[in-house]
């Protein structure tokens, strides 16, 4: 990969629009047809940047491995990651949080070890172990509201937006565990090798978010 390009994996979907939406605003040049791209590997020369698209709970993986130098990630992928890489800017995109949620008729009292299924078993394990209760977690990787109501689980961990995918399947929110949002992260090695180029898109990604942050 070429040295003069930064390499920044963003994750598809929501969090990589609002992404592109910053840096737009942070005055990097992207091509109009940039969001409709089917390819995974996209070049903007014009703005000294290469972009990987990946999937959300990769991206912290590519930038650990150096194949990406900086990338967009949101928080609840980090902690479920542990990867070894810079949490750097807030960008406070995709906000959201964390939350329990069950079927209206769960009984907090009737098992000893209740089944909670998640697309986050580190991030819902070490919860629950700081709340002192001992549960089994289930991996899932998606449609995580299906589980109570085919008896999979008792009560689920996921992210929350809106509240609307948890009310259309007749879940209530038990108890919110964090809030969420995007972060900007880098590869060590690539902050010392392309300091300069990184360090610029930090403070105009940082003076981004500060404007939107005061308005």
């Amino acid at each position: 990969m070429s040295s003069e390009l930064v390499t920044v994996a963003m994750p598809k979907g929501r969090i990589f629009e609002e992404a592109v939406d910053l840096l737009r605003k942070a005055g990097y040049d992207l091509p109009p047809e940039f969001e409709d791209s089917r390819k995974l590997i996209i070049d903007v020369p014009q703005s000294g940047m290469r972009f990987i698209l990946a999937k959300p709970m990769d991206v912290p993986t590519y930038v650990e491995h150096g194949v990406a130098d900086a990338g967009v990630a949101g928080k609840d992928v980090m902690i479920e990651e542990e990867r070894d890489v810079y949490e750097v800017l807030d960008l406070k995109i995709s906000s959201c949080y964390m939350a329990v949620a069950a079927l209206p008729s769960y009984d907090p009292g009737r098992d000893v070890a209740p089944k909670i299924a998640s697309k986050y078993p580190k991030l819902t394990s070490d919860y629950f172990r700081e709340q002192g209760e001992q549960v089994e977690i289930i991996k899932l990787n998606g449609s995580i509201e299906l589980a109570p109501i085919v008896g999979l689980a008792d009560r689920i961990v996921d992210i929350v937006s809106t509240g609307q995918t948890l009310r259309e399947n007749g879940l209530v929110e038990l108890e919110t565990m964090m809030p969420i949002t995007s972060r900007f992260i880098v590869n060590p090695v690539s902050y010392r090798t392309k300091a300069a180029q990184i360090d610029e898109m930090v403070d105009r990604l940082a003076e981004v978010v500060g404007k939107e942050d005061v308005s």
